[in-house]
C-alpha cells in the first residue's frame, strides 16, 4: 500500500472503527483476496473479539495488502451495503490523487543555449565517427561544446544548490552521542502488575509477581521515573492504561519505561513476537502495545527512548540446555517453588502471510523491547523471590548502570539468567535504538 492510501486509512481510523460491519466482510474479503482464511480468523479473535477489536485490527492489517488493498477494500464495503464509508473512502482517495498531480513540480533546470546551425553538423559528426588510427586514441565530440572555440562559448549560469548543512554533517557528527537524560524526573515508568486471574480465565495466580513490582519501583525511582504501578487489569483496560500515557505530554521528558508483568503465549505478528494476558484471559500482543507509542499516537516521544521489559512467556517449550566444558550455573535451592508464566499458543495450519503480505510498516525508530525469554520458551518465576529475569535485571541495573549503557547491561542480564537452575532461559531484545542509552543516577 502507497504511503497515501495508508495515511488516509490512519486518518479515518477512528470512524471506521466506530461504524465498521466487519461480519458482513468476511465473505466479500476472502473473495477478492484480500485476505486468506487464516488471516480472517487471526482478525476475528483480536483483542476480545469484540467488533471495535475486529475492525480495528482489520484497518491495521489492511495496511499490508498490497497496493491495491484500498481500492479493492472500497469494493467490499460497496458489496456489503456499506456505502456511507465507501462513498468516504473513494471521495478522499481521488481529492487526494487530484491533489498530488497538482503540485507535480516544475523542470526548473536551466538549457543550454545553442547557436543556429550547430544541429545538424552535431548530427553529422555523431553518424560519421572517426576511425581510429591503430596505436591511437580517437577523439569523441559528444555536444556543442566541442564544436566552439573556448573563447566564443557561451557561459552557462547554473543555480548554486543550498548545502543542507545540519541534516548531513551534524548527523554523521552525533552519530555517536548518546540520548540526553538531563530532565529530571527523567520520564514516566508504567508497571503493570498482573497477579490473580478471572476464573474463567484458566490462567493460575502468579504468585512472587507482587515481589518483582516491589524491586522495579524501587529500581526505577532510583533511576529518576516517576512511577506509577496499575494491578490486575483485564485485556481492555491494559490497552487503555497504554493510550492514557501516550496521551499525556512527554515533552519535559526524555524516555518512557513500560513493564508488563504477567502470564503470555506466542502470537501472529510481523514486527514484534508475542502477547500477554489480562486477567480476564484476553491476550494483547506486544506488537500492538509498542505501536501506541510510534511518532503518529505519542508524538511528544518523538526521537526519544521508549523502553519495553516484559516479564511473561513466549511460549510453552521448557529448555533443558545443554552440556559446556565450563559453567557458572547454580544449583537448584531445595525448598524452591519455580512456575512458569506459559499458556499454549492454540496452532493451525495456514497461519504465515502470503508474499504479498510482507509488512511495509515503518521500522520503529528510537524503541528497545526487552524479552524475558526467547520467543517460544517458558519463563520462570519463584513464588518466594520473584522471577528470575526481573530479580537479575534489577540487580544489573543497581550494580552497572552508573557506569555501562543498556544494551551492555541488557548482555550482563541474559549471560547472568542463562545461567540458572535446571531448565535454562535466554532473555533477549529487539534493538530500534539509534544511540547508546544511558540512564540518569
Amino acid at each position: 500500500m502507497d504511503e497515501a492510501d495508508r495515511q488516509l486509512l490512519r486518518r479515518g481510523r477512528v470512524r471506521l472503527v466506530s461504524e465498521l460491519q466487519v461480519a458482513a466482510l468476511w465473505d466479500a474479503l476472502l473473495s477478492r483476496g484480500l485476505f486468506t482464511p487464516a488471516m480472517i480468523e487471526d482478525i476475528q479473535h483480536a483483542g476480545c473479539g469484540s467488533r471495535s477489536d475486529q475492525a480495528r485490527q482489520l484497518i491495521t492489517d489492511l495496511e499490508t495488502r498490497g497496493s491495491q488493498a484500498l481500492p479493492l477494500f472500497i469494493s467490499c464495503l460497496e458489496d456489503t451495503g456499506q456505502d456511507t464509508l465507501a462513498s468516504l473512502l473513494r471521495t478522499s482517495r481521488q481529492s487526494e490523487k487530484q491533489h498530488s498531480e497538482a503540485i507535480r513540480p516544475l523542470d526548473l533546470r536551466p538549457g543550454v543555449p545553442r547557436p543556429m546551425g550547430t544541429e545538424r553538423e552535431e548530427l553529422r559528426v555523431k553518424q560519421e565517427p572517426a576511425k581510429p588510427t591503430p596505436g591511437t586514441l580517437a577523439t569523441v565530440v559528444l555536444g556543442p561544446e566541442g564544436l566552439w572555440p573556448a573563447k566564443s562559448r557561451p557561459k552557462v549560469v547554473r543555480p548554486e544548490v543550498p548545502r543542507l548543512v545540519d541534516s548531513g554533517q551534524l548527523s554523521r557528527e552525533n552519530a555517536n552521542l548518546p540520548y540526553v537524560l538531563n530532565a529530571d524526573p527523567c520520564g514516566l515508568c508504567l508497571i503493570i502488575n498482573n497477579v490473580n486471574f478471572s476464573l474463567n480465565s484458566g490462567l493460575s495466580p502468579r504468585t512472587g509477581s507482587n515481589i518483582d513490582c516491589e524491586k522495579l519501583q524501587r529500581c526505577f525511582s532510583s533511576l529518576h521515573f516517576m512511577v506509577e504501578v496499575e494491578y490486575d487489569l483485564t485485556a481492555q483496560q491494559m490497552v487503555q492504561a497504554f493510550m492514557e500515557l501516550a496521551r499525556q505530554d512527554h515533552s519535559a521528558l526524555d524516555c518512557c519505561v513500560v513493564v508488563i508483568l504477567s502470564h503470555g503465549c506466542e502470537a501472529s505478528h510481523r514486527q514484534l513476537p508475542g502477547a500477554v494476558y489480562g486477567t480476564d484471559g484476553c491476550s494483547v500482543s506486544i506488537e500492538k502495545t509498542v505501536n501506541i507509542f510510534n511518532g503518529a499516537h505519542c508524538p511528544s516521544l518523538g526521537g526519544k527512548p521508549k523502553l519495553f521489559f516484559i516479564q511473561a512467556c513466549g511460549g510453552e517449550q521448557k529448555d533443558p540446555g545443554f552440556e559446556v566444558t565450563s559453567t557458572s550455573s547454580e544449583d537448584r535451592t531445595p525448598g524452591d517453588d519455580t512456575e512458569s508464566d506459559s499458556i499454549p499458543f492454540p496452532e493451525g495450519p495456514g497461519t504465515f502471510d502470503e508474499p504479498d503480505a510482507v509488512s511495509s510498516l515503518p521500522t520503529p525508530s528510537d524503541i528497545l523491547v526487552s524479552y524475558s525469554t526467547f520467543p517460544g520458551f517458558v519463563s520462570w518465576r519463584e513464588t518466594k523471590r520473584g522471577s528470575w529475569y526481573i530479580e537479575t535485571l534489577v540487580s544489573v541495573l543497581e550494580q552497572w548502570a552508573h557506569s555501562e549503557d543498556l544494551q551492555t547491561l541488557l548482555l550482563r542480564v541474559a549471560n547472568a539468567v542463562s545461567q540458572k537452575k535446571i531448565y535454562k532461559q535466554m532473555p533477549g531484545c529487539f534493538n530500534f535504538l539509534r544511540k547508546k542509552l544511558f540512564f540518569k543516577t
